[in-house]
């Protein structure tokens, strides 16, 4: 990427109009200056309008009535997956819809799980996880990649294993020698950390694991909305990611699985929509997507996310990502020089996102956000889903900042300057 691909000021203005709410003013008349896009992002009017057009004029059931709006919607739903499907790299058929990253990721546990007490009909048992097999996670997962795994851990009796997190938030690729051994069945990491913004290295993850034949699951949550993403080409087995962290509604994502694994994998959920044949002592299943797509599917909330997807191509992810990147370096070079500030993660912005986490001293987070929230600066603050992380680089919580295309330069300026008063306020450092 080059700095000529980025978004212009003028651009950047053009799309600040598409979203309603960074127009509106905070008590006092403040306006508002959004950087919390890491735990939700804001939507464009095209995304509020897609899903208004489809509730007023489509909706219904899918997959399930020959009337006309059952005809409409379920081409609505099925022309949303391939919008979505394409914008990550996909086929349509290797992109299930779920409640989110976190519903995908606890979909293919259930899944995964379901194959270890021997369910399905895979004859090469690709997919059961034993007693003594090994998971292996990172010290830098969101709690939605590191629970599940936990969990599924606990019920077949295998191992968890870890790579650490080092002083700068990176993952210690070290480690992959030992934790990554024969033994081990799946290998589940994060693209970019949601407290650090370090991006992993998924080409060397997916190599380490396809060397011990273990599956990989990426957690895109972070990487889906910042970076041009291509998942097959990435090489993972599987990923998780959601709408309402790329311009999207809330209560949707999706599962990414390759084709043939998606074929032999058994579901997950069972009941309504994903069925073939029911008697009364068994049942077969359909085939992907619609296997993993129990009940009544988020039809609505898959329109919207198509919209979503749609504005992001036309503006072009790679541009996207300039922008942001611009914006990341003018931060982390503002932090820099703000005495008692301390960046959880890498210092510059080379390889990684902008989710900006930082540790004031001598200053507790809530108290933080809460004097930023008084200039209308909106950032997250707390452990962020990340304990283990936080443990890792020696605090307990943080404050952080998290950018987005829709934020400026003058946005960032606002922030260090806000920040930069932060102790003086409390006292501290004087």
């Amino acid at each position: 990427m080059t700095v000529s691909s980025a978004l212009s000021d003028q651009e950047v203005a053009a799309i600040r109009a598409d979203f309603p709410i960074l127009g509106r003013r905070l008590e006092g008349g403040r306006p508002l200056v959004y950087l919390d896009t890491g735990a939700t992002s804001q939507r464009p009017r095209v995304v509020i309008d897609a899903m208004r057009d489809f509730s007023e004029n489509h909706n219904a059931a899918v997959h399930r009535g020959a009337h006309t709006l059952a005809g409409e919607a379920t081409d609505a739903f099925e022309d949303a997956r391939a919008a979505i499907a394409a914008f990550v790299g996909a086929a349509p058929a290797e992109l299930v819809f779920t409640s989110g990253a976190t519903g995908a990721i606890n979909l293919l546990t259930a899944a995964l799980g379901a194959a270890s007490a021997g369910r399905g009909q895979d004859p090469s048992h690709r997919f059961a996880i034993l007693p003594g097999d090994r998971i292996v996670v990172t010290q830098a997962e969101h709690h939605s990649n590191l629970v599940p795994w936990q969990e599924l851990a606990a019920r077949t009796g295998a191992e968890l294993a870890w790579l650490r997190a080092g002083p700068d938030g990176r993952l210690r690729l070290d480690d992959l020698a030992t934790a990554i051994n024969a033994r081990t069945r799946l290998v589940a990491f994060t693209h970019a950390s949601n407290v650090t913004g370090a991006i992993t290295d998924v080409a060397v993850m997916v190599a380490a694991a396809r060397r011990a034949g273990a599956l990989t699951v990426l957690d895109a949550a972070q990487s889906a909305p910042h970076l041009p993403l291509d998942l097959s080409a990435l090489g993972v087995d599987f990923a998780a990611f959601s709408a309402h962290k790329m311009l999207g509604p809330n209560g949707i994502g999706g599962l990414y699985g390759r084709i043939e694994l998606l074929e032999a994998l058994p579901p997950g959920l069972t009941g309504g929509s994903m069925v073939e044949i029911v008697t009364m002592r068994e049942a077969t299943f359909l085939p992907p997507p619609h296997r993993f797509e129990a009940g009544t599917q988020a039809v609505t909330q898959a329109v919207g996310w198509a919209a979503a997807v749609g504005y992001l191509d036309a503006l072009g992810m790679e541009r996207v990502a300039a922008h942001e990147h611009a914006l990341t370096a003018r931060l982390l070079e503002g932090v820099a020089r703000i005495d008692g500030v301390r960046v959880l993660g890498p210092a510059d912005a080379t390889d990684r996102l902008g989710a900006v986490a930082l540790d004031l001293a001598g200053v507790h987070p809530h108290d933080v956000g809460q004097y930023l929230d008084a200039q209308g600066i909106a950032v997250r603050v707390g452990h962020h889903c990340a304990q283990p992380v936080h443990r890792a680089l020696g605090v307990v919580a943080s404050t952080r900042a998290s950018l987005g295309l829709y934020n400026t330069a003058a946005e960032v300026d606002q922030f260090l300057g806000a920040l930069d008063q932060v102790r003086s306020y409390f006292g501290v450092g004087r």
